[in-house]
C-alpha cells in the first residue's frame, strides 16, 4: 500500500470522524436552522470553494461574503469557516494528491505541524472577544493581501520557485515551524494558501508542491480545530452546513469542468475585497465594546 493510499485513507476516516462529532452538535442544536439566509450562504460557500480549488483561497472571499450579506455574526467566524470549508477542502486534498510526487517525509511532516498549530490555537480563539476577534481578522487580512500581491509581482521570495519536491536539514525544520504557525493562525480566519505557497517557494521547492501541501495542512488541521470550535459552541451552524453543502459543488465544478483557468485577474480582485473587508472589520471592531 502506497503513501499516497494511506494518507487518503487516514484523511476519509479521520473526516468521517469529525463529520460525526458535528453532526451530532447540528442535531442537538437543530432549532437553529431557519430558512433566513439560506441561498446567499449555499452561494457564498459554491463560489469561495470554487476560488478555493483554483489555488486562490476561500478564507478572505467568505469573509466579504458574509459582511455584504449580513448573514453569519463576526465573534463566530473564525470557527465557521474553519468547519463549514473543512468537507469542501479535505475533497480537494483527495483530488490534488497526485498532482506531483512529493517526499513522503516532507509532506507528513508539513501536514502535520499545520494540525497541531491549528488544534493548540483553536483553544485560544474561541474564547476571545469579538473585538479582538475583529482586529485580528482584519489585520490577518491586510497581510494576506500583501503577501499575495507581492506573490503576483514577484517581489522577493514570494515569486520564487524551484524544482525539489522535498526537504531535508535546516530546510525542513525551517517547513515545519512555518506550517506549525500558518495553521495556528488559520484559527483566526488567516488563509493557509498563499503564504504556504510563499513558503514553498522560498525553500526552492516545486510550486506545483504547495497544492497538496496547502490542500493537506487545511484537509488536516480544519477537522481537528473544527471539533475544538464544536466543543465551544462557536461557530454558526446554519451557515457552516450550506458552506460545506456549497463549497463541495465548487469544488466539483473547478476540478472536473475548469480544469484550469487564467486566476491573475481573480487574484487582484479577491486582494482589493480582502483590503475593503479588513477595513470594514477595523471600523467594526471600534463599535464593539
Amino acid at each position: 500500500m502506497n503513501a499516497t493510499l494511506i494518507l487518503r485513507i487516514v484523511i476519509i476516516l479521520y473526516t468521517l470522524i469529525f463529520a460525526v462529532y458535528w453532526i451530532k452538535d447540528m442535531i442537538a442544536h437543530k432549532d437553529e436552522f431557519t430558512g433566513e439566509k439560506v441561498i446567499p450562504l449555499f452561494i457564498i460557500g459554491v463560489i469561495t470553494n470554487f476560488l478555493d480549488t483554483l489555488g486562490i483561497g476561500s478564507f478572505a472571499t467568505t469573509q466579504a461574503g458574509f459582511k455584504f450579506t449580513k448573514s453569519s455574526p463576526d465573534e463566530t467566524m473564525p470557527g465557521t469557516l474553519n468547519i463549514g470549508d473543512a468537507i469542501p477542502v479535505v475533497t480537494e486534498f483527495v483530488l490534488f494528491l497526485t498532482l506531483i510526487e512529493m517526499d513522503t517525509i516532507t509532506l507528513v511532516a508539513l501536514l502535520a505541524a499545520a494540525t497541531i498549530g491549528s488544534y493548540i490555537g483553536a483553544g485560544i480563539v474561541s474564547k476571545l472577544p469579538v473585538k479582538q476577534i475583529r482586529i485580528a481578522l482584519g489585520s490577518a487580512l491586510l497581510i494576506l493581501a500583501v503577501v499575495m500581491g507581492c506573490k503576483l509581482l514577484e517581489i522577493g521570495p514570494f515569486g520564487a520557485s524551484g524544482t525539489a519536491t522535498g526537504l531535508t536539514g535546516a530546510k525542513l525544520v525551517i517547513g515545519v515551524v512555518v506550517n506549525f504557525f500558518l495553521g495556528a493562525l488559520m484559527t483566526v480566519g488567516v488563509g493557509l494558501y498563499a503564504p504556504c505557497m510563499a513558503m514553498i517557494g522560498a525553500l526552492g521547492m516545486n510550486i506545483q508542491a504547495a497544492f497538496p501541501v496547502m490542500m493537506g495542512s487545511c484537509a488536516f488541521l480544519m477537522p481537528a480545530c473544527g471539533i475544538k470550535f464544536v466543543k465551544e459552541g462557536k461557530y454558526d451552524r446554519k451557515a457552516s452546513l450550506l458552506l460545506t453543502i456549497g463549497g463541495i459543488i465548487g469544488v466539483l465544478i473547478a476540478y472536473f469542468i475548469v480544469k484550469s483557468l487564467p486566476i491573475t485577474i481573480l487574484t487582484w480582485v479577491v486582494i482589493v475585497v480582502m483590503v475593503y473587508t479588513a477595513i470594514v472589520f477595523f471600523k467594526d471592531a471600534t463599535k464593539a465594546a
